[in-house]
């Protein structure tokens, strides 16, 4: 039996990059998958059509994470359609680079309504509809936490929140057999982060002569560790911050 099986996923910001490979590692894994998006709605469907093809279960679900109301609603769909949720992915982020003379308050905000605010809306909605048995959630920070890379300050400062959240929702949680860990990328290459700035030439070219193992991420480098932490072979793992970033922090 695959290690997901029986088991119902969410996961956010899923229908491109890094979240889209998640969704399509857990339902390789058994799980049937519930693929967020914000807008990107084609791309959403068509990460369900490759995942149904494959032999698994998925459904997309729009909603915008940073809004409570459509969290609310997603929550509520996802009860009504599969009566639990077993296991919740938040990858939902924005990213952009940008020096300190750069910040504005619009950035700051986005950055943080999305990347901090969205993920606590997604856990504090999640608890009506976690399986009572138990249930985990992992995080999606990134390794700029570790090696605090100039020209991302509102960036790596949203990502230090979540790596706050993690552990201490890990204390919080551990009581009802809720796990609660975080999964911190390094530089992955993603349509994301194509658009953002983060792959100029100069940094990307840094940013591998740094990493011990040479070379930059793709997103299959990241789904098999979320598998791992959303699987029972996990079962007394919580409050963990796992950088994937070959080796570099």
């Amino acid at each position: 039996m695959k290690k997901l099986e029986k088991k119902v996923a969410l996961v956010t910001g899923a229908s491109k990059g890094i979240g889209a490979d998640i969704a399509k590692q857990l339902a390789r894994n058994g799980a049937t998958v519930i693929v967020n998006y914000a807008r990107s709605k084609a791309d959403a469907d068509a990460v369900v059509a490759q995942i149904l093809e494959q032999g698994g279960r998925a459904y997309a679900i729009q909603a915008d994470v940073a809004r409570s109301l459509e969290v609310k609603t997603l929550f509520k769909t996802i009860e009504h359609l599969y009566g639990r949720l077993d296991i919740l992915v938040n990858n939902a982020g924005v990213y952009s680079t940008g020096s300190l003379a750069q910040v504005t308050e619009d950035e700051f905000h986005r950055h943080f309504d999305l990347n901090v605010l969205g993920l606590i809306l997604c856990c504090q909605a999640a608890l009506d509809c976690f399986n009572p048995q138990g249930a985990s959630i992992i995080n999606v920070s990134s390794s700029v936490t570790s090696f605090t890379p100039a020209n991302s300050a509102i960036y790596t400062a949203s990502k230090g929140a979540v790596d706050a959240i993690t552990r201490t929702l890990a204390n919080e949680l551990g009581p009802r057999n809720i796990r609660v860990n975080s999964v911190n990328p390094g530089l992955v290459m993603t349509e994301g982060v194509l658009s953002s700035g983060f792959f100029a030439d100069e940094f990307r070219t840094k940013i591998e002569t740094l990493t011990p193992l040479g070379r930059i991420g793709v997103p299959r480098d990241i789904s098999p560790a979320v598998a791992f932490l959303a699987s029972d072979d996990a079962s007394w793992i919580t409050g963990e911050t796992l950088v994937i970033g070959g080796g570099l922090r």
